[in-house]
């Protein structure tokens, strides 16, 4: 996926840049940049963060940068910041998200014959180089902006660093979260709140769907006011969203211990204890154990002094292998005990198997499975959080096609938690992973954690019920 953070101050702003960029590292595995503007013009730094961390990263660059605006940016996908030439002006560019329509709108760009795009490895483009050439085709840059919204279908937030400020535009759908905050003589603007306490910023507000804005020194002045439809990612709350960050105004953590309590009140399994798959798992199984009253253990303990997060890297051995050696089992714990682990979700279910395989090999006498989230069963269209090429990599996809015969079509009843159907598909997966139960949130248990109304939140990847 990604994310970026943004400032604008009356004095140097590198220092927060780097720590406020950082802190959404979680996001990204690729790329990370910053760009700054000072008296001197534009200074930029790129670097792989693949294999290191973002802050060694950069840490030897940020002594020569010098600006009080800046942009910075965790990138999934392309080398970012750019830095672009135009009637509009010079100016530097990040965007987060997709854009599904990608080769279409490079083609009617080269039909106009005075187009090139920079093609990137195995003749990919990049994704923020099209969305620039999109943005210099309007008058101004709230035009540019605005045309660029309306023509991609997937989604698409992004921050420009111009003379005048931080141009900041959220997605025509609200799919990513961007948020305004403020500090001593500064504005910015960011896509995780997580980065705020610790920097002494304080929020603003939300920007809505569609919405752009221009931030400076003195303020945040509204360029484009948002629209009327929302369709931001459930999964932020249940998964890739950082704990202590908060979105609409609602935050992760008591979210997903929300998410955890309706687990535990829809359920009647007898255990011996709750745990969490660690991270994202722990605050979903507080949330069970405290409604429950089954008390609350770590039978696995994350190693993370030299492990990445799991889902990083694309060779599925590689993934298998970083889960495997992270999780450090506490055997004391696990032998001759029934376990129920909350996660929040199961997206292919290799790494889970292996867990659950690891687990009985270490004496667990029973272990349950509740996500937080209901099956997987359509890839995400609209911002590529999940490493998934296929949807057939979907643990729900798998079962469907095992039972149907087929995956290129989904029936309602596979979304459906009270037909047969569903239940068919969820003891296909059970067996699978060789759990001795399994049992999904409900989606209208998840909404309702949530807090938000249904159609301001974006389901398509358990219900298919979205739209570009």
């Amino acid at each position: 996926m990604g994310g970026f953070f943004g400032i604008a101050s009356k004095q140097d702003c590198i220092a927060d840049l780097f720590y406020g960029t950082d802190y959404h590292s979680h996001l990204g595995t690729k790329r990370g940049g910053l760009a700054a503007l000072g008296e001197r013009g534009f200074t930029r730094v790129i670097h792989n963060i693949e294999n290191a961390q973002f802050r060694s990263k950069f840490e030897d660059d940020l002594p020569r940068m010098r600006g009080n605006t800046g942009i910075g940016v965790i990138s999934d996908t392309d080398d970012q910041p750019l830095i672009i030439g135009s009637h509009l002006g010079t100016y530097a560019i990040v965007t987060v998200g997709i854009v599904k329509n990608i080769q279409e709108l490079a083609n009617a760009a080269f039909r106009n014959r005075t187009t090139h795009f920079c093609e990137m490895s195995q003749g990919e483009l990049n994704q923020t180089e099209l969305v620039a050439t999109l943005i210099n085709k309007g008058a101004t840059f709230e035009e540019g902006i605005a045309l660029a919204q309306n023509t991609i279908k997937g989604s698409c937030s992004m921050m420009l660093l111009t003379d005048r400020g931080v141009y900041t535009a959220r997605d025509k759908l609200g799919r990513t979260p961007v948020i305004i905050g403020r500090c001593a003589g500064a504005f910015v603007a960011t896509m995780e709140t997580c980065a705020f306490p610790n920097l002494d910023i304080e929020t603003v507000r939300d920007l809505g769907p569609g919405e752009i804005v221009l931030i400076t020194p003195e303020g945040v002045e509204q360029r484009k006011s948002p629209g009327n439809r929302m369709q931001i990612c459930s999964f932020l709350w249940v998964y890739y969203g950082y704990p202590s960050s908060a979105y609409e105004g609602i935050g992760v953590e008591p979210c997903r211990n929300r998410c955890g309590a309706a687990l535990a009140r829809n359920d009647n399994v007898e255990v011996d204890i709750v745990a969490g798959i660690p991270d994202s798992g722990t605050a979903h199984a507080i949330g069970y154990a405290r409604e429950s009253g089954v008390p609350y253990r770590r039978p696995f303990v994350k190693y993370t002094p030299t492990w990445p997060r799991s889902f990083m890297p694309q060779d599925q051995r590689i993934r298998d292998l970083v889960a495997r050696m992270k999780l450090t089992p506490v055997s004391e714990l696990i032998k001759g005990s029934r376990i129920l682990f909350c996660e929040d979700s199961i997206v292919r279910g290799t790494q889970l198997r292996n867990t659950v395989q690891r687990l009985k090999y270490f004496g667990a006498k029973e272990v349950h499975m509740r996500p937080a989230c209901p099956p997987l069963v359509h890839g995400c269209q609209f911002l590529n959080f999940s490493r998934s090429r296929s949807e057939l990599d979907l643990a729900g996809r798998r079962a469907i096609h095992a039972i149907e015969g087929s995956h290129d079509n989904v029936p309602q009843e596979y979304t459906d938690c009270s037909t047969k159907k569903f239940a068919e598909m969820v003891e296909w997966i059970r067996s699978e992973l060789g759990l001795t139960t399994l049992k999904y949130q409900r989606l209208e248990d998840l909404v309702e954690a949530i807090g938000l109304p249904k159609e301001r939140l974006c389901t398509h990847c358990w219900d298919g019920s979205s739209f570009f």
